[in-house]
């Protein structure tokens, strides 16, 4: 059966296995030396190069759930994503960035980038008109993220990916929030997709790692940079996260199919200001989204009503965990301006629509009506 007919399971389960010729065992073996031999091979491995064994397989499972030609896997977001801005931009350049997105990579670019004379724009808005129009000369990279972390808002990919081409720049895209279960960005046109693999690909709230997928002379660049910078990941995390991979396809669809149930349930309730969800038909960005993804994502976020503090309100919860990052099996909320976003200031979070009662939730594999009651019992306790 030739790759690209395999399905997504079929995917996650078999390729970027690291066959077991000795033992001949059903799961990948783990390769922990940090030092391998140099003369009368094929391959010069050292973990810094990103080519041990375990980095070279979870690379194939990674560019076939994409659809590119090869991966990388790094530290983490955060490494995968600033590795990849520096191999394509230098001293004199300048990239495109939209306006809403994570707000560690806003504090990457507002605080680095200015030491490296760099030059950067975030876009007014995140329509293909306001990318076209802070271009410049110089422009060498535009870089997207959709769903956008945290308010889901929705950008054209296939449309940056001919704004790009026609201009002659290359673009980035952050999947993270849809997965390559929801989302191929490459099928539209972009050139480079990164992920913190820590969310969806990891799944379980014990990795931290990130990637990037594209082409090869693309990644050869970013290969070429990282090597210089050492954001490599350890052979053990790299086992567990090929591991954890396995079940993404499974873990990812109900998930998805959680966050439909309480984002149509939120919506409707009288306690519920605002829901942000592309899956809802009042999404300014529905019938987008449903042109360009697979599934709506495992991700909302919602504004309480006013006479309901977010924080009492997350302190009462008892199934749904309060705490940081995303995409684990376990449902989980929190408040951007104090986690996610709270490396920028008041000010540029308002700009961008985050308020202080915004919640991000995070959608597990419980069943909805367990996830459902606690939300009541934590509503009810604070207007005691």
């Amino acid at each position: 059966m030739k790759l690209e007919n395999q399905g997504l399971n079929t995917i996650c389960a078999h390729v970027g296995e690291v066959p077991d010729e000795q033992f001949k065992g059903a799961i990948s073996p783990i390769y922990l030396s940090s030092s391998y031999q140099f003369m009368d091979v094929d391959v010069k491995r050292y973990p810094r190069y990103f080519n041990t064994p375990n980095q070279e397989y979870l690379a194939k499972k990674i560019a076939a759930l994409e659809h590119t030609e090869t991966a990388m896997i790094f530290g983490s977001g955060m490494a995968a994503i600033s590795h990849m801005f520096l191999a394509f931009l230098k001293s004199g350049d300048h990239i495109v960035v939209q306006n809403t997105l994570y707000g560690g990579t806003s504090n990457f670019i507002r605080e680095e980038f200015p030491k490296l004379n760099i030059e950067f724009t975030f876009t007014n808005g995140y329509k293909v008109e306001d990318f076209e129009a802070a271009i410049q000369p110089n422009t060498k990279l535009i870089h997207i993220e959709t769903p956008s972390n945290p308010l889901l808002t929705i950008t054209d990919i296939k449309a940056i990916a001919h704004l790009g081409k026609q201009k002659n720049i290359v673009t980035s895209i952050d999947n993270t929030f849809a997965s390559p279960v929801n989302q191929n960005p490459i099928d539209f046109g972009i050139d480079l997709v990164m992920h913190s693999a820590t969310k969806y690909f990891g799944g379980h709230s014990d990795i931290c790692a990130g990637a990037v997928a594209g082409s090869k002379d693309h990644l050869d660049k970013i290969w070429n940079v990282s090597k210089n910078y050492g954001g490599s990941l350890s052979d053990f995390t790299v086992w567990m996260l090929e591991r954890s991979m396995k079940t993404m396809g499974l873990r990812v669809k109900a998930q998805t199919k959680n966050a439909n149930k309480l984002a149509k349930w939120l919506d409707k309730q009288a306690f519920v200001k605002q829901v942000y969800y592309p899956g809802l038909k009042s999404h300014p960005e529905h019938k987008l989204a449903k042109s360009q993804m697979k599934g709506f994502g495992a991700m909302l976020s919602f504004e309480l009503i006013d006479s309901i503090s977010s924080d009492q309100f997350m302190k009462q919860l008892k199934l749904i965990k309060a705490s940081m990052s995303l995409a684990g099996i376990e449902s989980t909320m929190l408040s951007p301006t104090q986690t996610s976003h709270s490396l920028l200031t008041p000010e540029q979070r308002l700009e961008i629509g985050i308020s202080d009662g915004l919640i991000r939730f995070s959608l597990g594999i419980e069943e909805a009506k367990d996830l459902k009651a606690d939300i009541k019992q934590a509503v009810k306790a604070v207007l005691k």
